[in-house]
């Protein structure tokens, strides 16, 4: 019995590991498109390899690296934890409601991500830019979020399909 506990969770630590990487290389794309899919891609994937509790280590990695790497441009450094709160939303949410199916789930967070990074941005931009340069970093954090997270979960559901066959 404690040979399969710790068998358990070493596989869940190296999963962990493994979309942590994945999601921290994903900025030095510098391609707001293929950085956010991989991203959420490895978020759904975490939650269903490996448990929301790895999905949240994976949610922090992406936003700090991309800042730290420079793909993040400085005035959206305020944005970074509230990335990192919608991107733990994503994968509470997606979690707590794969019951209702992978779809229903993967919806509903993908929406709940999105509006939180809407409303973050209206009020965290509006206290520190204003005019042309806010409306170009708000415009980061809406559609294109919401279009990655979509891409994101058809990704990981992909991937999840092909796990299972090779199973």
């Amino acid at each position: 019995m404690a040979n399969s506990i710790s068998i358990s969770i070493r596989k869940d630590l190296v999963i962990t590991a493994a979309l942590t990487g994945v999601a921290a290389m994903a900025p030095l794309f510098g391609q707001q498109l293929v950085t956010g899919t991989i991203v959420n891609a490895a978020l759904f994937a975490a939650v269903m390899l490996a448990g929301f509790r790895a999905a949240a280590a994976v949610a922090v990695v992406p936003s700090l690296i991309a800042l730290a790497a420079g793909t993040l441009p400085a005035a959206m450094a305020a944005m970074v934890p509230y990335i990192m709160v919608s991107n733990i939303a994503l994968a509470g949410i997606f979690a707590f409601l794969r019951r209702f199916g992978y779809w229903v789930a993967a919806s509903v967070a993908v929406l709940a991500k999105f509006g939180i990074l809407v409303l973050s941005a209206a009020v965290a931009l509006t206290a520190i830019t204003h005019g042309s340069v806010q409306l170009a970093l708000a415009s980061m954090m809406g559609w294109p979020q919401l279009i990655t997270a979509i891409l994101g979960g058809v990704v990981a559901y992909g991937i999840n399909l092909k796990l299972k066959d090779k199973n």
